[in-house]
């Protein structure tokens, strides 16, 4: 009783459920507005606490998780979420133009069918903090008419860094979100709880997210939890920045509506930078440079010797129609050029990265992330995050993983089960590391170097993303990969719903047992 009505209360689940549930149910008896952050222990959240609170703000991680414990989304066609596109007031095609702005390496229809799954468990407004993607809050209206009641969706883009400023540590950040958020929201005294009200508005909302992303923003460029959390003034410092950045070029807020599609979000080099109308074929093809060495007859003489990446790469941006380059990692770059260089080239001809495209060195031969040593093991992982920082360097934000040598040769020459929980492992780790980066398997199922691969097939692709069970890992799918399994690729694409980053198109049309594609 001596709490003041202008207060909030944030929980975090570090605490005993009962102790959550018992603090939100005396803070909802006095209209005190609650904010749950989904982060701590990985439990089971109780029904009554969602019911509780007023903000749930799990990160996608956690959301997924969190929905799953209510028996939420395990389709695996990827074909769900047309029914939360229409309850949400979206369109398939917003679906495209928000799915720009959050970035390929986040599927916004599977946010949204996990936010349903806890809103029909008695969840009201749902906050996904989505990393350097921003974030995405899902409102829940109980009131007024049915047109009222119609739920919404409000877009925060990332806060910029501070100028010179650069990532160091994200420890905290994701606290200093939360808690920003919520000082934003009860100093502007415009929350309410209960069946009286709906709370904040949107614009309300929208920019408590903001000042919330810049706290976040600023948490990252500092080494420490409690030392990152900035200070009100730093705060609204790099808020009236971003705000006066955001005026120079131009760019206006996120809402529900047209919204521009950008490069980034579609798989492999997304839509075309030109303006010609809604019938433009959405994306664009690209090649790995490797394929540059092939059929130097039909290259101009002047242009030979050509035998470098560079050169390759000239040579890609003369064929019309191949606007962006998936690159060899590490074959690429070494004594060739840096990820630094190698962008300056793709600006200079006008082309785009699509992907890095791992290749182990020969010295994997017994295996890479299945390398009966440890310590090739580590070092096969370490180059698999390099490659993830080559990427970002180089403008892209997908690794592509095939390996010519995680498997065995002969029945019972290997632990099955160790070898698959070496690879879970080893994407696991690389995911969390990189969050940013979308980590596609390439599968294959036979090859010169290994007769039977760990991974073989599209299901046993599709079983690996779901154990892995991170929302940045997924699927490339190779046609010649794909027909040597014996699998019809139209099918095996449709299995792979949203999990699918990319497809590999070429002329491995062979027969089911033949060696290579």
């Amino acid at each position: 009783e001596a709490v003041s009505p202008h207060s909030m209360l944030l929980l975090q689940c570090e605490i005993p459920g009962a102790v959550n549930l018992r603090l939100a149910r005396a803070a909802r008896s006095l209209q005190i507005p609650v904010i749950v952050d989904v982060g701590g222990e990985d439990r089971r959240m109780d029904r009554a606490l969602l019911e509780c609170c007023d903000y749930l703000v799990p990160n996608e991680t956690e959301l997924e998780r969190l929905a799953r414990s209510y028996g939420g989304h395990n389709d695996k066609d990827g074909g769900g979420g047309r029914d939360d596109v229409g309850r949400y007031g979206m369109t398939p095609r917003h679906i495209v133009e928000w799915q720009a702005h959050i970035g390929p390496a986040k599927s916004l229809q599977r946010v949204l069918r996990s936010v349903r799954t806890l809103q029909e468990n008695g969840a009201r407004n749902v906050l996904v903090t989505l990393g350097s993607s921003g974030s995405l809050l899902v409102r829940e209206r109980r009131t007024g008419t049915a047109a009222a009641r119609r739920p919404s969706v409000l877009y925060a883009p990332p806060c910029p860094l501070p100028a010179g400023g650069s990532v160091v540590d994200e420890t905290g950040a994701g606290d200093c979100y939360r808690a920003g958020f919520a000082v934003a929201l009860l100093e502007r005294c415009a929350t309410t709880t209960g069946d009286e009200g709906e709370g904040a508005d949107d614009e309300t909302l929208e920019r408590c997210m903001r000042f919330a992303s810049a706290a976040g923003a600023l948490a990252v460029t500092r080494s420490g939890a409690v030392p990152s959390v900035p200070s009100r003034e730093e705060v609204e410092d790099l808020l009236a920045k971003a705000e006066e950045r955001r005026k120079e070029e131009g760019t206006g807020e996120v809402k529900v509506g047209p919204l521009p599609v950008i490069l980034q979000a579609v798989p492999r080099g997304g839509c075309r930078d030109d303006d010609d109308g809604d019938d433009d074929f959405p994306f664009l093809f690209g090649s790995r440079i490797n394929s540059m060495k092939d059929r130097l007859d039909l290259v101009d003489p002047a242009s030979l010797p050509m035998s470098t990446p560079r050169e390759f790469l000239r040579r890609q941006a003369t064929i019309r129609g191949l606007g962006c380059v998936d690159f060899n990692f590490p074959q690429h770059f070494g004594d060739h050029w840096t990820p630094e260089e190698a962008r300056e080239a793709l600006d200079e001809v006008g082309l785009k990265a699509g992907a890095v495209c791992l290749r182990y060195p020969s010295k994997f031969a017994r295996g890479a992330m299945n390398h009966p040593e440890e310590e090739m093991r580590r070092e096969a992982i370490e180059i698999t995050k390099r490659a993830a920082k080559a990427a970002r360097v180089l403008g892209c934000n997908e690794v592509v993983i095939w390996s010519a040598y995680d498997g065995y040769d002969y029945p019972f020459q290997v632990s099955y089960q160790e070898k698959w929980d070496q690879i879970v492992s080893a994407f696991r780790e690389c995911c969390d590391a990189f969050p940013d980066i979308k980590w596609s398997l390439e599968y294959k199922p036979t090859d010169e170097n290994t007769r039977f691969f760990t991974v073989p097939s599209t299901g046993a692709a599709i079983l690996l993303v779901n154990e892995v069970d991170r929302p940045n890992m997924g699927l490339t799918l190779d046609v010649g990969h794909m027909l040597m399994s014996g699998e019809n690729p139209g099918q095996s694409i449709a299995m792979a719903g949203d999990r699918l980053f990319g497809i590999q198109l070429n002329d491995g049309y062979t027969r089911l047992a033949a060696e290579d594609g």
